[in-house]
């Protein structure tokens, strides 16, 4: 079976290819695994976002391949892709996997700080070889700030709230960066 490979250059078309209403915001999107209807995307296709990704996933019965390695999703698994990557998703059961996707343009930071800093998270690499697993601390505090998102998507947009969307996208991240660093201290590190 050949690979096919499709470029998706924005949140909207993101959101148009997974047959959701538009975006409620023209550069992120936080979109519940319960909403994706998985029969719109071949098993072999192959696709190439041009927007960062961070998915957590809980119940799915599937894999994800990113890069050259596999990924099976179980309870508190954090996913995280940057522009440019290539990605592919397989549904194995019958499961209706729950969690959320969170996706937002590099424009969306821009202006921000976290853009020059964005590189400096490891986990959005290729060379990354295993998921993010969260303890179930580590995976409440982290459900936490995705509701604090899922508000401000849900908020009218004002002044702030590209500011407070940032801010939260960035303390995601940051939360994630300590439990990644955590999850890869070894024996003798943790030992000193």
């Amino acid at each position: 079976m050949e690979n096919k490979f499709i470029k998706i250059n924005s949140v909207s078309e993101l959101h148009k290819l997974m047959r959701l209403p538009k975006p409620k915001h023209p550069l992120v999107s936080l979109i519940s695994y319960k909403d994706i209807q998985y029969d719109v995307i071949e098993s072999s296709t192959k696709a190439i976002l041009n927007f960062y990704m961070v998915s957590i996933k809980h119940n799915a019965d599937c894999k994800f391949n990113y890069g050259q390695n596999y990924y099976d999703f179980d309870e508190g698994v954090l996913a995280f892709m940057e522009p440019g990557q290539i990605a592919s998703a397989t549904q194995n059961g019958n499961t209706q996997p729950e969690g959320w996707l969170l996706v937002f343009h590099p424009d969306l930071i821009r202006n921000y700080p976290i853009a020059k800093n964005i590189k400096n998270y490891g986990f959005f690499s290729y060379a990354i070889h295993e998921a993010l697993h969260l303890s179930e601390a580590e995976e409440e505090m982290i459900g936490e700030i995705f509701k604090n998102i899922e508000k401000e998507y849900n908020h009218s947009i004002d002044q702030f709230s590209q500011d407070v969307m940032v801010s939260q996208i960035e303390l995601l991240l940051n939360y994630s960066n300590r439990f990644y660093n955590r999850q890869f201290i070894t024996p003798e590190n943790s030992q000193q």
